[in-house]
């Protein structure tokens, strides 16, 4: 069996205390050797620092079972996990909420930060998530960016890393808008499907709801 990272829900939440989206998505995995976990992490678009929580959950019903908590946040160009008290979600494979020193001295303390990587790689919602975290910037067309048009092309430049969102119309440089990658995310949550196009492929579609192609 390989590796398994089942998607769940996803529960959004205006705010109040601050201006944004309180967003909590949900998960399962399941391991090789069908190993059990069940997961959510969250982030508040309007928040500042950008900081990501987390919660794993494993052996429900047993003695060593327990939820794990962190927080998310960028670190040298990527992300890095640190352990908190304060407990974030209850997930279904979870047991009693461990504190920060009672993680560190889980025996299974690994395992868990093993399917936290694969929830990384493998959830869409946390590809969003890691946008967000990095606040990473795009180029949009003046018609994608004022949002008079659909995006219907997706490139992510081989020489630099960027990301450009192209509508109907040709892309023209000289009124080109940078943005951050992210909000174009929360205004089409489909986007989600194309945040994996490594550097130097695109991927087009010929309108909302129509299904992405390509990935080159």
């Amino acid at each position: 069996m390989d590796v398994q990272v089942l998607e769940g829900a996803l529960v959004e939440v205006p705010t109040k205390a601050v201006t944004g989206m309180d967003r909590r998505a949900f998960g399962e995995f399941v391991g090789p050797q069908g190993e059990l976990a069940s997961y959510a992490f969250g982030w508040t678009t309007g928040a500042d620092p950008h900081v990501a929580r987390l919660s794993v959950g494993i052996g429900a019903g047993n003695p060593g079972g327990g939820t794990f908590h962190a927080v998310i946040f960028e670190n040298e160009g990527g992300h890095a996990f640190s352990l908190i008290d304060d407990p974030f979600e209850s997930v279904p494979q979870g047991g009693p909420d461990l504190t920060a020193h009672e993680a560190r001295a889980h025996e299974d303390l690994p395992f868990v930060w093993w399917v936290t990587d694969q929830i990384m790689q493998r959830d869409r919602r946390a590809w969003w998530m890691w946008h967000w975290l990095l606040r990473t910037t795009c180029v949009q067309t003046l018609e994608v960016f004022e949002r008079r048009e659909p995006i219907l092309l997706v490139q992510h430049d081989a020489d630099d890393g960027t990301w450009q969102l192209i509508g109907s119309s040709d892309a023209d440089g000289s009124t080109a808008k940078t943005g951050h990658l992210h909000h174009a995310i929360d205004e089409d949550h489909s986007l989600i499907d194309v945040l994996d196009l490594p550097p130097g492929s695109s991927a087009t579609r010929t309108g909302i709801g129509h299904p992405w192609k390509g990935r080159s």
